[in-house]
């Protein structure tokens, strides 16, 4: 429904006399105008003008039916795609009569684009009034929504010069931005705090279960979409006044205040929560909320091991301090390290273009075909979103061996052979068939990966794993032939799980006498080589990063550190050749971004960390945050850290907690530059717990503390720097998203101590065997068994000069020289050359996943990888730019939905209980399931029972 005509001219003038600056403040909109001939414009009140209708139908005509969105400014004279140019930076002919051919070509370039649209509405008929914005953009207003029409009719609307060199940024990102978009909304805000109190809540419940479930933020993308929409039905109406947003908040100006006085309480409060419009950029935020708040909260973990199994007594306050400032430490680090890890455009956070695929597919209409597929977006997510919950009831319900499909074992359950090189679950994995997308998707999205970093992980897995591992098994080095081949369990000299109670007084104090009685800790080969490439991992990160990213980090390194200054920041510095935009006019030429090898690039092989795209111009519209405040806090989260180890027993000097994050300062860029152009995490975890043991041995408690703050901090920075880019591909105020992340980490924080202390109150026997409907908590003792491993057994004992598996040591200096010599290869390659896609933290560090995660999960995600990251992409470019982060999307979606309906609905109340049948019980067999393999069913010939 359109507004009356009266109101159509009212919002006319208003928005003409108030918002048709420029960039640099200047009229600009009044010299267009004034450049035009009368028969070109109509009159209205007061001598202010509009574009005739008859080009208006015109240009409409000529116009792609899918909606553009409007678009930010550059830097001020910067000429630039995405705005109205600067009145400079026009020739005279520019700002000439706009002649019949002008229109000529928008309409010939659009009818070469193939376009479709869902929409039967046609543009010419309908004649709507243009209005001004305040990036002095012409737009249009359909409705309560507002449009940008593009100036510049020589460039590709989707396609400006300074574009991503990276194709999957292009398939995913708009490289436009809607500055009118409502952000800082009621909507947005509740939203945001539901998911908030919901997700954390409920994971932090769960984790204390076995078997457990987890909400994941996906569902929150998904479900919170619907909620927008019949939010704005609920609230919205069509008479309300038009609003105004700066920077995504709404601006109070005089005729708002007045509408809004006139009302009724009623009116007044209905028109609070209706601010705005459920759009792309409130969602992402809904979603970064999500993202930050769901994961429950390490420190929890910690707490539960000082209560329940080292018996202490532990204040609400310790509880809160513990956990608000190991959650929002990272905050520090991600923010301090922007310069290095968001604004280039060569990290790229392949993560995060799934979301950003996503908040495309389900708010904008655009629908261009490609290969021959016209579908859209939006209805191909809802195929595969329905079709990938439909299917999981067959492998996560019904039919549970398509998941462990380990079919070559199936023919002979009793070869041990067999059963160690095609085992799904205990083996390794040589059979790369898998019917469950949890499996295919356990370390990560194949479908977010590069091939050329998949390939690197799949060349250590065929290394490491399917050769050297099977080698040194047979051979029985380390004494591993009596052990599984496979298993995240540790040992005792007589092939059983380590029984670490044996060792430890009732005090939980460690007994050196029970434990020269009992046994020395025995690890599975893979579980051995495990730790050893986490050795290599770790100073590979280091000697990568010095080699390939040390000269721009310094370079970066001497910018003044502090926020930019919005559109008077730092000037326009193109990522793309060095060059300006306009130099590539100059030319003749702009660089082609749509996949060919001059311009598109693989990120990990361009190690540039300077220059600009698109996403940073527009973003430079926008205040960024000043360092100060990341800088604030950091200092008040470290006082309250040092408070929380001198005041609490925790047996952690203040200088311990100082070198917890001196370590996470010191390999925070190297994990989050592999993280950005690989999604690969690199872990401190172990490293963590073996230089506190080693340091502050026989402190169990200090080596969790020690281990929570050094390895949270780099992980949740990680996490943070992740949720910035996708602010940074989603055009969101920076300060506006600092709040939107620290209120979503405090409400969740405070969320889950109090689910923690309701369940110490209220569930009996807590994390005992024994416990009610299994609230084991089985994640705490995992690492409850890890604190007195390497806190109170120590990594002396494991890796000390007489220590069984101290070989393992020699995997630092392997990491650490290794990548030095490939850089010195491949340095003097050229850029396709396939040394200088050898990535060995890549290589290295993803093993860590081993155990829990097998061969086949490295194998088939590595197959899916290469179908449609190097195959697909290849042959059918379009189709994969199209569907692929989308596909990824659905799939996602679908499973974790599927896993919650069917843990909630079918499992939790018992309705499967007594089901069996071939299909359930097949791959329980030996070689298939850790549960019925036991090294008594194999060569069990001799124990080694020296101490």
């Amino acid at each position: 429904m359109h507004d009356q005509p009266e109101a159509h001219e009212l919002n006319t003038r208003r928005s003409w006399r108030q918002l048709n600056t420029d960039a640099s403040g200047e009229q600009f909109l009044p010299k267009l105008v004034a450049s035009l001939p009368p028969s070109r414009l109509e009159t209205i009140g007061n001598g202010e003008h509009l574009l005739s209708s008859s080009i208006w139908q015109r240009l409409l005509s000529s116009m792609s039916r899918a909606p553009l969105i409007s678009r930010s400014i550059p830097a001020v004279d910067q000429g630039s795609y995405g705005a109205v140019r600067t009145y400079e930076d026009r020739s005279t002919e520019d700002l000439s009569d706009p002649s019949d051919d002008t229109f000529d070509h928008i309409r010939k370039r659009d009818t070469q684009k193939n376009y479709t649209s869902d929409s039967d509405v046609s543009y010419e008929a309908s004649r709507e009034t243009l209005i001004t914005a305040n990036s002095g953009t012409i737009k249009r207003r359909t409705g309560d929504r507002v449009v940008a029409i593009a100036e510049d009719t020589t460039d590709d609307d989707d396609d400006p010069p300074d574009n991503s060199r990276y194709p999957q940024v292009r398939a995913s990102v708009s490289a436009t931005d809607d500055v009118a978009a409502s952000i800082s909304t009621p909507r947005m805000w509740i939203l945001s705090l539901i998911c908030a109190l919901l997700g954390s809540g409920s994971n932090l419940f769960f984790s204390l279960r076995y078997p457990s479930v987890t909400i994941t933020p996906v569902i929150a993308l998904v479900i919170v979409h619907p909620l927008g929409l019949a939010w704005d039905r609920l609230f919205k109406r069509d008479d309300d006044p038009a609003e105004a947003f700066d920077c995504g908040t709404l601006v109070n100006d005089s005729t708002h205040r007045q509408g809004l006085a006139s009302a009724s309480r009623s009116t007044r409060l209905r028109r609070w929560f209706a601010q705005g419009r459920w759009n792309e950029k409130e969602h992402a935020c809904v979603y970064i909320s999500s993202n930050v708040s769901f994961g429950f909260a390490f420190a929890t973990d910690v707490i539960v091991e000082q209560a329940k199994f080292y018996k202490q007594d532990l204040s609400i306050v310790y509880q809160i301090l513990l956990t608000v400032s190991t959650q929002i430490l990272g905050y520090s680090f991600a923010g301090l390290t922007r310069r290095f890890l968001v604004r280039p455009p060569s990290m790229i956070w392949p993560a995060t273009l799934m979301s950003s695929a996503m908040f495309t597919t389900m708010h904008k209409s655009e629908n261009r075909i490609a290969n021959g597929w016209s579908i859209t977006r939006w209805k191909f997510f809802l195929i595969a979103f329905s079709a990938a919950f439909a299917w999981y009831f067959l492998p996560g319900l019904l039919f549970p061996a398509l998941s462990y499909f380990s079919v070559v074992t199936w023919f002979a359950p009793q070869n041990v052979v067999l059963a160690n090189l095609f085992g799904t679950a205990s083996g390794l994995g040589l059979f790369p068939v898998t019917f469950d997308w949890a499996q295919i998707a356990y370390i990560g999205s194949p479908l977010l990966t590069p091939w050329w970093a998949a390939a690197n992980v799949v060349t250590g897995l065929v290394i490491i794993m399917w050769i050297v591992a099977p080698i040194m098994y047979y051979k029985n080095a380390l004494f591993s032939a009596y052990l599984p081949i496979l298993s995240s369990s540790v040992f005792d000299n007589g092939g059983k799980p380590y029984d670490v109670s044996r060792i430890l007084t009732p005090d939980f104090l460690f007994d050196r006498n029970l434990y020269d009685a009992y046994s020395k800790v025995y690890l599975p080969i893979t579980y051995a080589l495990a730790y050893g490439v986490q050795f290599a991992a770790l100073s590979a990160l280091v000697t990568h990063t010095a080699c390939w990213y040390g000269k721009e980090i310094w370079q970066v390194s001497q910018q003044p550190l502090v926020g930019d200054k919005g559109m008077g920041g730092s000037s326009y510095k193109p990522a793309n050749d060095g060059t300006s935009i306009d130099d590539h006019y100059a030319g003749g030429q702009r660089p082609n971004c749509k996949g060919s090898n001059e311009s598109s690039v693989e990120a990990g092989i361009d190690t540039s960390m300077q220059g600009d795209d698109v996403h940073a111009r527009l973003m430079r519209r926008y205040q960024d945050v000043p360092a100060s405040w990341y800088l604030a806090t950091f200092v008040a989260m470290l006082a309250v850290g040092i408070f929380v180890v001198e005041y609490y027993p925790i047996y952690l000097p203040w200088y311990g907690l100082l070198l917890a994050l001196s370590i996470t300062a010191i390999l925070f860029i190297p994990v989050a530059i592999v993280m950005a152009l690989t999604n690969q995490h690199s872990s401190l975890y172990l490293i963590c717990q073996i230089i506190c043991g080693t340091v502050f041995p026989g402190r169990p408690v200090a080596n969790m503390v020690f281990t929570t703050y050094c390895y949270i901090s780099s992980a949740q920075g990680v996490k943070f720097s992740s949720d910035l880019k996708l602010g940074h591909y989603m055009k969101i105020p920076p300060k506006l998203l600092f709040q939107v992340q620290m209120v979503a980490t405090l409400v969740s924080s405070f969320t889950q101590i109090g689910v923690l202390n309701w369940m110490f109150a209220n569930i009996p026997s807590l994390c005992q065997p024994d416990a009610i409907n299994g609230f084991s908590c089985p994640l705490a003792r995992v690492h409850f068994n890890g604190s007195i491993l390497w806190g109170v057994v120590g990594p002396q004992r494991f890796f000390g000069s007489d220590a069984l598996y101290h070989p393992l040591i020699w995997f630092f200096l392997v990491g650490a020289i290794a990548p030095v010599i490939v850089f010195m290869i491949a340095r003097k390659r050229p850029r396709n050359s396939i040394w200088r896609k050898i990535n060995l933290p890549v290589l290295f560090g993803s093993l860590s996943w081993i155990p829990p995660a097998s061969g086949l999960n490295f194998s088939v995600w590595a197959l899916v990888c290469f179908t449609f990251n190097s195959v697909i992409r290849k042959r059918k470019s379009e189709w994969w730019g199209k569907y692929t982060m989308t596909l990824s999307a659905a799939l996602d979606s679908g499973l974790a939905v599927g896993v919650v309906v069917i843990f909630f609905g079918v499992i939790f109340p018992g309705w499967m209980k007594g089901f069996t049948w071939w299909g359930t019980e097949i791959y329980k067999q030996v070689g298939s399931s850790p549960e019925s393999f036991r090294p008594s069913r194999y060569v069990y010939v001799h124990v080694y029972t020296k101490t």
